[in-house]
């Protein structure tokens, strides 16, 4: 659904003031730069699956709003959803305009268990994983590991760095989150845009661990002796 001449100045004023809100943020893996580069992925699946663009578009701008604040008794999505709804008072959306943004934005965040239940709440879901994967992915997965206590922590398993023999370990070893999460990433994807492209990020992301591969075999690594199950970047 095309967006108004009036949605679209909307847009472009809630847009400034989150900006504005994330100026001083210090966690870059989930500061404006996600938001802007959510909230255009988001509008090009909107209109590959016909979704409601100004519902997807103010979702997107509002998702992650909630980081900015703390309170611990409530997750990022909900503190996201109270701050939407002071937002969004002026501009007197029609109720189930705002009902369906809010909804998108608690439904976002997977740890809630909100499951999507509107196309737009689909396509938000999708945009933010998509943020996850391919080049963005990995210059935001070394982010997030900036607050990490590193005397716990290894960047790959010694022995087995590609999960070939051994079940993943995230907690431990920085490497494992691409098989416990990244690599099955369209498997989730609720619309068949989001799948798409999300392959397409995932693809790029078994380059870089082929060449990590081969760069572990030059460093002194030997792989062979895991056999045919080490890692396959054509799998």
């Amino acid at each position: 659904m095309e967006i108004t001449e009036q949605q679209t100045a909307m847009l472009a004023e809630v847009s400034m003031e989150v900006q504005a809100r994330f100026a001083d943020f210090t966690d870059l893996a989930h500061g404006w730069e996600h938001v802007y580069r959510v909230y255009h992925l988001a509008l090009r699946i909107a209109e590959q699956e016909h979704a409601h663009s100004f519902i997807v578009g103010m979702a997107a701008l509002l998702h992650d709003l909630g980081r900015t604040t703390r309170d611990p008794k409530r997750t990022h999505a909900e503190r996201s959803a109270i701050l939407a709804t002071e937002l969004l008072a002026p501009y007197a959306l029609p109720l189930d305009t705002e009902q369906a943004i809010l909804h998108a934005i608690l439904a976002h965040n997977y740890r809630r268990g909100i499951t999507p239940q509107t196309l737009e709440a689909r396509v938000i879901y999708d945009a933010d994983r998509l943020d996850s994967l391919g080049a963005s992915g990995l210059m935001r997965w070394a982010m997030t590991m900036r607050n990490r206590r590193w005397s716990e922590w290894k960047s790959y398993h010694p022995d087995d760095p590609f999960a070939a023999q051994r079940a993943p370990d995230e907690q431990h070893y920085l490497l494992d989150r691409f098989f416990t999460k990244l690599l099955t990433m369209p498997e989730v994807m609720t619309t068949a845009t989001g799948r798409a492209m999300a392959q397409h990020r995932v693809a790029f992301l078994r380059l870089f661990l082929q060449e990590l591969q081969q760069e572990l075999v030059e460093g002194g690594y030997n792989l062979a002796e895991l056999g045919d199950r080490i890692f396959n970047p054509v799998d």
